[in-house]
């Protein structure tokens, strides 16, 4: 795996340097890439999406496992470090991995095609979130994991439980679809240049039975609710209509499981 010495010569080679505007801050803690790795289970053959690779520390790692990647990189300059040092042994999609906040690109999804692959990726902070919600949602039967460095605070609101003040609508999206396990903390050292946040690896998988079969209606709902959740939930939805067991017209949309959040889902029309 890549030294700082050596990430910094290839930034140089091509006259780059770490852009703050698209969050590059690269890992360089080996032992947490392999932790991330031997987390997602890849393998020989196993096809692999990583987004954001930069000059290609964890992309060393899955060739060495033997994976099928397909790389996303918006940073030209990156492309051009990545096509010198892996050439024709990965699939390398230059652009914006997403199509709109909510779609992911479809070169991307063309690179893919139909095969199911997992995401091993120390993910840019500004593509994180729409892109987890993507994948647990549009592509929930093709991914098969989300294996992922973000910021401490996006870890946060996927994990929240009710009644904390990270308890969003990202939070509900993706615990409706996915089991979400904390691999690890890593402090700024972890990364160059050394960012001024902390930041969370994540284990996001599908689950055997998705709590929900109309994620859409869920989102359309947690963006009616969550956009003013310090309302009560007759404020926002009026008081007509049918509410889920425990649910009172009086709660607000934070207090609601995310169980409960679904079933309110399937009971009202916005």
């Amino acid at each position: 795996m890549q030294t700082v010495r050596e990430i910094k010569a290839l930034l140089s080679s091509v006259g780059a340097h770490p852009k703050y505007a698209l969050g590059q801050n690269f890992l360089i803690a080996h032992d947490h890439i392999t932790r991330l790795v031997n987390a997602s289970g890849v393998g020989e053959g196993s096809l692999v999406l990583e987004v954001g690779p930069g000059t290609g520390t964890m992309t060393d790692e899955l060739v060495e496992r033997g994976c099928e990647i397909v790389l996303s990189e918006l940073d030209t300059d990156m492309c051009a470090i990545l096509r010198i040092r892996f050439g024709d042994r990965v699939t390398l999609v230059e652009g914006d991995c997403l199509e709109s906040k909510r779609a992911i690109s479809m070169a991307l999804l063309g690179a893919i095609g139909d095969r199911p692959f997992t995401l091993v990726a120390n993910l840019p902070y500004g593509a994180a979130s729409p892109l987890m919600v993507a994948l647990a949602t549009a592509h929930a039967n093709q991914c098969l994991g989300q294996y992922v460095t973000i910021q401490r605070e996006v870890g946060q609101r996927v994990r929240a439980q009710p009644n904390t003040r990270d308890y969003s609508e990202l939070t509900v999206l993706i615990q409706a679809m996915c089991t979400v396990e904390r691999i690890a903390t890593l402090p700024p050292g972890c990364f160059w240049p050394q960012p001024k946040v902390t930041s969370e690896m994540l284990a996001i998988v599908p689950r055997d039975e998705a709590l929900t079969d109309d994620p859409g209606a869920l989102a359309k709902l947690c963006r009616t609710l969550f956009t003013k959740r310090r309302k009560q939930l007759g404020a926002i939805i009026g008081r007509d209509g049918a509410l889920p067991e425990g649910v009172t017209h009086e709660m607000r949309p934070e207090a609601l499981s995310v169980g409960q959040l679904v079933e309110l889902a399937r009971l009202t029309t916005l």
